[in-house]
């Protein structure tokens, strides 16, 4: 199993130990065009990125604030199956994506000023690798009450790794056998929902997947009411 760190995203060694194709990543060129066009839409002032999944906790990107944060007209959705990172070609996994309809909460986590283009592009180079998100600057609330707008990504349903089926039964099924270079899928719906917790956000979605997870894996664990 590999740990996703800085330094090997900065070295894409995640890549090179990928049994896929070199063509299912996205290329440098493919990687800095869209993230130009993402900067030239951006707001003015600080820049803030919308944390709903493991930038919660980890996100490798180097920021100065962070605060809890609400996103309306989105919801979490495991509606992006994983071929790599939490599963297989064979038995591809489910990881998350925003989806429209509803209110997510999430952390939005503020830039440095003077590092906005790297900490930017190594952003890119994780949540982009494959182009499977849409990139969107949304306004979001902060636990102070202002109002910013922050970058976020939500899914690309033209892409072909897309799944519609993301009711609570499929998806705990599929976590609870899908396994990738980054650990398993399992592991991975469980530190979001440790994740959520920790930082006193809630998400009801999430809970009934990670109890169902825990219920069909035998897990002794107690589910909430």
């Amino acid at each position: 199993m590999t740990i996703l760190t800085r330094e090997n995203l900065l070295a894409s060694s995640f890549r090179r130990n990928s049994d896929l194709p070199s063509d299912f990543w996205w290329s440098d060129a493919e990687l800095d065009r869209s993230l130009e066009i993402a900067w030239r839409a951006r707001p003015e002032g600080a820049i803030w990125v919308f944390a709903y999944g493991s930038l919660i906790w980890n996100p490798l990107f180097a920021f100065e604030e962070r605060q809890a944060a609400s996103l309306d007209g989105w919801h979490r959705s495991f509606c992006l199956r994983s071929v790599s990172h939490r599963g297989s070609p064979d038995r591809p996994g489910r990881v998350l994506a925003l989806e429209p309809g509803g209110q997510v909460q999430g952390v939005a986590l503020r830039l440095h000023d003077d590092q906005i283009a790297a900490e930017l592009r190594l952003l890119w180079m994780r949540e982009m690798a494959s182009g499977d998100y849409h990139p969107l600057w949304a306004p979001v609330i902060l636990e102070d009450g202002r109002e910013v707008r922050a970058m976020t990504f939500t899914i690309n349903p033209e892409r072909p790794l897309y799944d519609p089926d993301t009711t609570v039964e499929t998806v705990a099924q599929i976590a609870a056998e899908a396994t990738g270079i980054f650990g398993t899928n399992a592991d991975y719906v469980l530190a979001l929902d440790r994740a959520l917790a920790e930082h006193g956000l809630q998400d009801a979605y999430v809970d009934a997947i990670a109890c169902e997870l825990r219920r069909v894996t035998r897990d002794k664990l107690s589910c909430p009411a």
